[in-house]
């Protein structure tokens, strides 16, 4: 039936009760004159009128009354009607157990509907939609305010689109069936935005698609394999074929691995001796996904990966491997580069990546969490220009953030370190003895957990790079000249351009190796002309324990078993090196000139460094610049910037350091 058809049935049932009011209330002679003749007398022509007004304005005030009770975007009834046919069954109410509160509870639910009908009808018939604000809805939140702010989140107004999503992430009262019909609803960048938004509810997301059942006899390890074979081998980059044939010559010697107990690892002749614990297909896994991480970030061989089935292949690598969290870092890793490429975030979506990603965010390892994060933040284009590229990682904000980032604060580690474990706090076992304090506010890494606190509106991202002693270490021993400082520093650069930094106040915080690092970064960046922001940008330099003159330990590696083959990196360490020397001393005319702030942390604690051996790695006079202030500290080399506790003097004097240096940025 036509809306024309049902309006004009309504008017209908309007005047018949209008007339038997009329009729059952007026005067019988009045209703036989009303008929046949003009002359009503004054009474009852009085008595109809009044009747006849009253009925009317009875019916607008309810009409009206309703209208204001209930509002309700028509466009989501249509919507809401098919969750029964999805679901068959809903969370049982706590209606049954109050009587009276249920019976309200329904009473209101019916009234609600009547009115909802009769208000979408009303709008039908006039042929325009509600207006804006009929969209605050103050009716029942379980019937109508899910459907309103899923259509909100399809808004054209990107504003009106980002309070939804964090309003749907706010509701933690919904039933089941209800998280579970937003989840069918969710476009992409919805549900990538509530995954980045902080402890969301799980149930927003669906799980991952039933994978397709393998061939006969195939393993994931055949997969990985078959994955790795099929991508383009020529003109790549040296660390990529290196890794690709390591996987590939190590997955078929599994087999003899197993039988014989020991298993060549890259072939080097290092013997692998097979324990009770470990699984070798678990080991020749692990070689190929180090394999997919070099293939990842090659751009043109993202579609090569998507295409063959890699985005499938890796979930259900995932979901095998769940207690390894080093596998799963890895797979998530593949994730984040291939997320760099804006063309494959739907296969990413579709594959189920978004629910693996906002379970990981709430791990609390936190470089499951950071893994995650970089993905994440790579699929959100809704609310970030900027992309993290394959060692840049972000410590916070890790989700949405309300409050306006005003600076960036950069950690960059030293030999032999990481974008977290080098800044950890000081480890448990050195930890005094019934300090019960410090070892439960213990953090695995105190820029993200106490630095964030007391600075919320920094970005802080700590950046990753192969960095090994000996090329006996090294992950990729085919181009040993990626290590040099002069190659890292400029394939750091382009990260960071990437990362967007430089376009805020920037402070470093550099350990070690990581400070000479940074030196000849922004040595470069002065010589570039598309850096020259992140140069003027430049606020503070804080350096732990770096060796501005060298270090003895170089001097000492030929007394060290994994030092045999010193790398480049402690060749460029050597005492008095002449390339160390003009690094410092060009590096001192551009801070002085750029008037950077500089303070720097000295150790006087000697470190062990082998069998027998201690050393202080890197003596005060080495560890001054020549400029700033310098502070030695009680501690050896790899504890100089792991604060034993927040209040310990190490971390509040480098809060004070980087509060100063941006004091006019972060205090308003």
């Amino acid at each position: 039936m036509s809306v024309a058809a049902l309006r004009l049935i309504h008017y209908r049932r309007l005047i018949t009760v209008v007339s038997l009011i009329f009729t059952f209330i007026a005067p019988q002679q009045c209703q036989d004159n009303l008929w046949n003749s003009c002359n009503i007398c004054n009474e009852c022509t009085t008595a109809y009128s009044l009747t006849f007004c009253r009925g009317c304005l009875f019916i607008t005030y309810e009409v009206v009354a309703l209208d204001k009770a209930v509002t309700i975007d028509t466009s989501a009834i249509f919507q809401e009607k098919y969750k029964s046919y999805i679901y068959l069954k809903a969370t049982p109410s706590d209606e049954k157990e109050n009587l009276a509160a249920g019976l309200t509870h329904k009473t209101r639910r019916e009234l609600h509907k009547a009115a909802r009908r009769l208000l979408e009808l009303s709008s039908r018939v006039l042929r325009r939609s509600l207006d804006e604000h009929f969209s605050h809805v103050d009716a029942d939140p379980h019937e109508v305010a899910l459907w309103v702010l899923l259509k909100r989140t399809q808004s054209s107004n990107k504003a009106i689109r980002m309070q939804a999503v964090q309003e749907l992430a706010d509701n933690h009262h919904w039933h089941d069936y209800q998280y579970q019909t937003a989840a069918q609803f969710l476009d992409q960048r919805t549900a990538v935005g509530l995954a980045r938004t902080p402890q969301v509810d799980l149930r927003f997301f669906l799980s991952p698609p039933t994978l397709p059942v393998l061939e006969d006899g195939m393993s994931a390890e055949d997969g990985l394999r078959q994955l790795l074979a099929s991508l383009p081998q020529s003109e790549v980059d040296k660390c990529v074929q290196y890794f690709t044939s390591l996987a590939l010559r190590e997955s078929t010697q599994s087999l003899a691995a197993q039988r014989g107990g020991l298993w060549c690892f890259g072939g080097n002749g290092l013997p692998y001796a097979q324990s009770l614990t470990s699984v070798p297909s678990e080991k020749v896994e692990s070689f190929c996904l180090q394999a997919l991480v070099q293939h990842s970030k090659v751009q043109s061989h993202c579609d090569h990966i998507v295409a063959n089935g890699g985005l499938q292949l890796l979930q259900r690598e995932y979901q095998l491997r769940r207690n390894s969290l080093k596998i799963q870092r890895n797979i998530v890793r593949i994730i984040g580069n291939l997320a760099l490429n804006e063309s494959v975030h739907q296969a990413i979506v579709q594959s189920g990546w978004v629910s693996v990603l906002a379970e990981m965010m709430q791990s609390p390892h936190v470089m499951q969490a950071s893994h995650a994060a970089r993905a994440l933040a790579n699929l959100d284009r809704e609310t970030l220009q900027e992309k993290y590229q394959d060692g840049i990682y972000i410590l916070h904000p890790q989700t949405r953030n309300k409050q306006p980032i005003k600076a960036d604060v950069l950690f960059i580690h030293g030999i032999l370190g990481a974008a977290f474990k080098t800044w950890r706090q000081k480890d448990r076992s050195i930890l005094e003895e019934g300090d019960n304090e410090s070892s439960d506010d213990y953090t695995e890494c105190w820029p993200k957990s106490w630095l964030a606190a007391d600075c919320p509106n920094l970005r802080i991202l700590s950046v990753e790079y192969d960095s090994h002693l000996s090329d006996w270490m090294s992950k990729c021993p085919a181009e040993n000249q990626r290590k040099s400082l002069a190659f890292r520093s400029q394939e750091l650069l382009q990260k960071l351009k990437v990362a967007g930094v430089g376009q805020r106040p920037v402070v470093w915080v550099a350990h070690s190796m990581g400070g000479l690092l940074v030196k000849k970064m922004l040595l470069d960046a002065a010589e570039d002309p598309d850096m020259q922001e992140l140069l003027k940008n430049t606020k503070g330099i804080m350096f732990y324990s770096v060796p501005h003159h060298g270090t003895f330990m170089a001097e000492y590696s030929v007394n060290v078993r994994y030092l045999l083959f010193p790398s480049i990196e402690v060749r460029e360490l050597c005492k008095d090196s002449p390339a160390l020397r003009n690094l410092n001393e060009t590096f001192l005319d551009m801070a002085k000139e750029k008037e950077f702030k500089v303070l720097s942390f000295a150790e006087t604690l000697p470190t062990n460094i082998g069998p027998m051996i201690k050393i202080l790695v890197v003596p005060t006079q080495s560890a001054d610049l020549g400029i700033g202030e310098l502070i030695e500290v009680d501690v050896d080399h790899l504890n100089i910037c792991k604060p034993e506790k927040k209040d310990s003097f190490l971390y509040r004097r480098s809060l004070q350091f980087i509060q100063d240096a941006l004091h006019s940025y972060i205090s308003h």
